[in-house]
Order: C-alpha cells, then structure tokens, then sequence
C-alpha cells in the first residue's frame, strides 16, 4: 500500500494566523451610551455581517476591563473575540473609568458596588443594545467575571427584573463569583437560566457557597447549574497566566487577603466549549 505524502506543518505560523483570522473576524470598537447619572464606555465585538445578531453583555472583574496601555486585557479580548466568531456581538462595559475609578481589588469601599452600580450597568446595557438594528433584543445575555460575576448573581434576582417594559435578559453566564452574601441571604434565587462556572480551588472566591447557592435555587425549582473544575483556581479562563500568588486583597475566601490565580488548560478548555453552548441553547 503507497502511504499518502508526510506534510510538515508550520505550527508557529499556525497559530499567528488562527490569532490573525481570529482577531480580524471581530475587530473591537468602542461606543458609549446613558448609565444611571454616567455616561458609559463600553468595547463591542461585532460578528461579520448583518444581523441581526443574539448579544452577550460581558462585565469586567475588580482589575478593570483594560490592562497594559489601555489595551483590553488578554481574558476579555480573548472571550471577545471567540464569542463574536460564534455569532454573538459582545458588549464589555467599562464600570470604572467613567467613575474615575481604577482596580478596586485592594478596595474594600468600592466605587462600583456588584448590587448596585454594576446591575445598573448592566441594565443600561442591555438598554442601549436593545436600540441597535443589529442586535435581537430578546436574545441578549449576560456573563461576568469575578466581581463581575458577582454583579450577574444579583441582576438575575426575580427582584431586580428591569422595569423598561422591553425583553428581559435571555441567559447568565458567571465565572467565579462571590456567592457568600446571596448563599447566607436566604432569599437569593435566579429568574433566568443560569451557568456558574468555577475552580475547586479556588481562594479567592470559594466555591463552596456557590454549590449552595445553586442547589437550594434547583430545589426551588429555579434553573440554576454549576460546573466545578478540580483543582482550579481564580482566572482559570485565561488564555495564559502563570500560577501567581496576590497579597492585600480587599476580599477572600478566608479574609487574609491572600488567593491565587492561574489557568487551568482543562477547565478553559471546557469553558470555551461549555459557555457558547449554553448561551446559543
């Protein structure tokens, strides 16, 4: 039997070119729209073509939506761009800097609250991707990060339902949350599908009041999932973060102020799999 040719492929040169194809199907623009007595700042990444397109709100964790000379940082341009290849333009509003606010992770009195400021951000949001003709405004979802995620935890609340009259949010999406207050609040519950997603290990956020959380939200009948991933930690989702030890923290797991962060290749691969699926079900 005659085999076929051996080819020899340029892996570095693959994986400029995936980045670049990656990159050019959803160039990054920036928009800005009313908040709550701020006008906001947000990136978008807009899927080729017409539309009109399913939308995903992203909100950024306590380090902010831009790292290194103000260029989005690598989690959220990665998710960005991924989401947009996918089908959905993405919105990532900027909570921060139009507060003239920077990280808040150190802080403990916060300019922008998960249970106020941030859920006022995000309905804002929503209310400005609901005038755009290339958006469905029935299908816009929600995800977060971290503080972010935690901002998604109590805007899915049945108590915190958007009162303009328009389509709710479709879907929320919440990568390591802070779950105690809502867990120990008794009353938290979601009006909305909704996907927790966070490391076993991690000690920053700790996952075992989100397991809480949702089982008693499931028990209620309410359609709340979680997925924990074995020996991860916070940022698992990076596309490449070397383990790293943070001291001073405002908040964590154990009020010392020290957790850890890293990727998890495992989990973000699950992740990258996991989240487009569960937004476009």
């Amino acid at each position: 039997m005659r085999r076929a040719p051996t080819r020899r492929w340029d892996v570095k040169g693959l994986g400029v070119l995936a980045a670049t194809l990656l990159a050019a199907a959803a160039a990054a623009d920036t928009v800005s729209f009313p908040g709550d007595g701020v006008t906001l700042s947000a990136v978008l990444y807009r899927p080729a073509g017409d539309g009109p397109f399913p939308a995903v709100i992203a909100l950024h964790g306590c380090a902010g939506l831009f790292g290194k000379g103000r260029a989005v940082s690598p989690r959220h341009a990665d998710w960005g761009e991924r989401l947009a290849q996918e089908g959905f333009l993405v919105l990532m509003p900027d909570s921060f800097g139009p507060r003239g606010a920077g990280s808040q992770c150190r802080t403990a009195d916060r300019v922008t609250r998960p249970s106020r400021e941030r859920v006022a951000d995000a309905i804002a949001a929503k209310a400005y991707l609901q005038t755009r003709a290339d958006v469905k405004p029935a299908a816009i979802s929600l995800l977060g990060w971290s503080n972010g995620g935690s901002a998604v935890l109590y805007a899915v609340d049945p108590r915190r339902r958007p009162q303009d009259g328009k389509p709710d949010f479709a879907k929320a999406v919440s990568f390591y949350p802070g779950c105690r207050t809502p867990a120990e609040s008794g009353r938290w519950q979601t009006r909305l599908p909704l996907l927790i997603l966070i490391g076993a290990a991690d000690d920053w956020t700790p996952a075992k009041p989100c397991r809480e959380l949702v089982d008693a939200a499931r028990k209620s009948g309410a359609p709340a999932e979680i997925m924990l991933y074995p020996g991860a930690y916070h940022d698992f989702d990076h596309p490449n973060l070397p383990l790293r030890t943070h001291k001073g923290l405002a908040y964590t797991g154990d009020g010392r102020g020290v957790a850890h962060t890293g990727t998890d290749p495992a989990a973000r691969a699950d992740a990258l799999r996991r989240v487009p699926a569960f937004l476009a079900r």
